[in-house]
């Protein structure tokens, strides 16, 4: 598909890394231009002088994602870029992206061929790409699961993502709170899922029930919209032909939501209010502007792409994270999933991918 709005966030190697700069996964949509001010991909800053930012020994980062063919996907692509840029002692390797799993596994070997010192990867699917990830750590080249989780913990050094749960639990929170406030008794609430059969969508229903279960509330209906554009759209149509009353809608994707708005402003629609997800600079202007049903968006920031480029040198330098006692990397980190809403969206578009 996002953190605190006090900014909250742990420091790597001297930098800050919002535990709340955060947004999953995804759509099928060309990214739009991105204005200079609100964009993800903004030019990186130099990193700090000291500490674990020093420069230290030359490593080279592999790296592999899928095709950018999403906007979600494009940042993650960006971010990492960006964020290898800052370190003068870093080589970045990337992988021509794929959302072929062959042709990501043959691209990930090419990696371990070249004997990189260490690859960061965001599988296409995590159970198909284990095999070529168990491959490189059973040569000696660490890798830095972004996001899709490998299976088999022997095939990461490290894992980081985001909370998909927690996402479906913020969501719930902010609908369940919202409707109860309302006196609104046997809501009718609807659920836009991106891809039923991943594990990550799964995670986020389940928060979303859980949440709204705290309530009293139920999902009324639910359906699975690809994380693509056109499938958003002709979800929601069907889903509004289907349910002439309607008190609020959870859209798992911002890039899909593009759809989804669409068909509701076809349908001419109103009497609801929707929550998005991941954070998309789109929809966080629709939600500042507060002119249409979207309320707010629940982060799953790719952010968390530079993150993983962080990490991955720090583990090749055979560093650990200068806030934490421990000497090396942890080897999980999940990042919280925040709620944007009218009142913080300013704080969190510089944060924000274009749909």
């Amino acid at each position: 598909m996002t953190q605190t709005p006090g900014r909250r966030g742990f420091l790597l190697g001297g930098a800050v890394i919002g535990a709340g700069a955060l947004v999953s996964a995804c759509t099928s949509n060309e990214p739009a231009a991105a204005p200079a001010a609100t964009s993800a991909a903004a030019a990186p800053a130099p990193a700090p002088a000291g500490g674990n930012d020093a420069p230290g020994d030359k490593v080279v980062i592999g790296f592999s994602a899928p095709a950018a063919d999403h906007g979600w996907i494009a940042a993650i692509a960006k971010n990492a870029a960006d964020a290898a840029k800052q370190y003068s002692d870093v080589e970045f390797k990337a992988v021509e992206p794929t959302n072929d799993i062959n042709q990501q596994i043959s691209a990930v070997e090419t990696l371990i061929q070249a004997k990189v010192n260490v690859i960061v990867m965001l599988p296409n699917d995590g159970a198909q790409l284990n095999q070529v990830a168990r491959q490189a750590t059973d040569a000696g080249i660490p890798v830095v699961n972004l996001d899709r989780i490998f299976p088999d913990k022997l095939s990461y050094r490290t894992y980081i993502g985001g909370d998909n749960y927690g996402m479906g639990v913020a969501a719930g929170h902010f609908i369940g709170k919202r409707l109860k406030d309302a006196g609104t008794a046997n809501p009718v609430i609807l659920e836009i899922q991106g891809i039923a059969t991943l594990p990550l969508t799964q995670d986020r229903s389940k928060g979303f029930a859980d949440a709204l279960q705290s309530y009293g509330f139920k999902v009324t209906a639910q359906q699975d919209a690809q994380f693509t554009v056109e499938s958003g759209t002709e979800v929601a149509a069907n889903l509004l032909q289907a349910h002439p009353k309607i008190d609020a809608i959870w859209n798992h994707d911002d890039d899909q939501g593009i759809g989804v708005l669409a068909a509701i402003k076809e349908a001419n629609r109103s009497e609801f209010f929707m929550v998005g997800g991941a954070g998309s600079a789109n929809a966080m202007r629709d939600i500042q502007a507060d002119s249409g049903v979207l309320k707010a968006t629940v982060t799953y920031s790719p952010t968390m792409a530079a993150s993983a480029i962080k990490l991955a040198r720090l583990i090749a330098q055979g560093k650990g994270m200068s806030d934490l006692l421990e000497h090396q990397v942890p080897q999980s980190i999940t990042l919280a999933s925040e709620t944007i809403t009218k009142e913080n969206a300013a704080e969190y578009l510089p944060l924000g991918f274009e749909s």
